[in-house]
């Protein structure tokens, strides 16, 4: 049973069927997915050079673009804590450079929530909220975040949180995820948009 399924219980199985199997990642089974991101817009210019410092973290990136070429791995790994872990790995093929915004997620069962170590090596860590709607799409959204550093994380002040908001389903018509995802500031607005779709593929 995956973190995910811990985490929703009966509520997992209120998601679309290609979600449920997408989200169940058994270990030893990664999901590997191919699309193309049809948006992806990041922050202002001035915001520019921390996105692109951000970037060698393999976390947030300064490029923008459309129709952009897009990867995503998923692998369920047991840690020498013997606490289960998601290992996210999402990578943008820009014409010019390659990104990566990659993860690692683990639950928290008492508070209900994912903890979300954000970049390689992390430096950013956030609870995330996942819910699941009537007609069986995932939402998911942010909550208290801190900056990593080294062993020590400290606590990031509510107004400078990147305000993360995720909607993924499954088109049936198509046959493909969709997914959509905004980052953003409450002072600073815009961080991260990025959507598009993708296809399950065998490794």
């Amino acid at each position: 049973m995956s973190i995910y399924q811990k985490l929703l219980g009966q509520d997992f199985r209120k998601l679309h069927p290609k979600l449920q199997a997408r989200y169940a990642l058994p270990m030893g089974k990664p999901f590997y997915a191919a699309g193309t991101m049809s948006k992806i817009e990041t922050g202002s210019m001035w915001l520019k050079p921390f996105l692109a410092l951000t970037a060698r973290w393999q976390f947030l990136f300064p490029e923008s673009g459309e129709n952009v070429p897009f990867t995503i791995k998923n692998k369920c790994r047991t840690l020498p804590s013997g606490e289960e872990e998601i290992y996210w790995e999402r990578t943008f093929y820009f014409e010019k450079v390659t990104r990566r915004f990659n993860a690692f997620m683990s639950i928290d069962p008492k508070r209900r929530v994912v903890k979300d170590y954000l970049g390689e090596p992390s430096f950013f860590y956030s609870d995330l909220r996942f819910n699941v709607t009537p007609d069986g799409r995932l939402l998911i959204h942010s909550g208290l975040q801190r900056v990593v550093l080294g062993r020590m994380e400290i606590p990031i002040p509510r107004l400078l949180e990147g305000v993360v908001t995720v909607e993924e389903n499954y088109d049936d018509a198509r046959e493909v995820f969709k997914i959509e995802v905004h980052i953003k500031n409450r002072i600073l607005g815009r961080l991260m948009l990025y959507k598009g779709e993708f296809k399950e593929q065998s490794f």
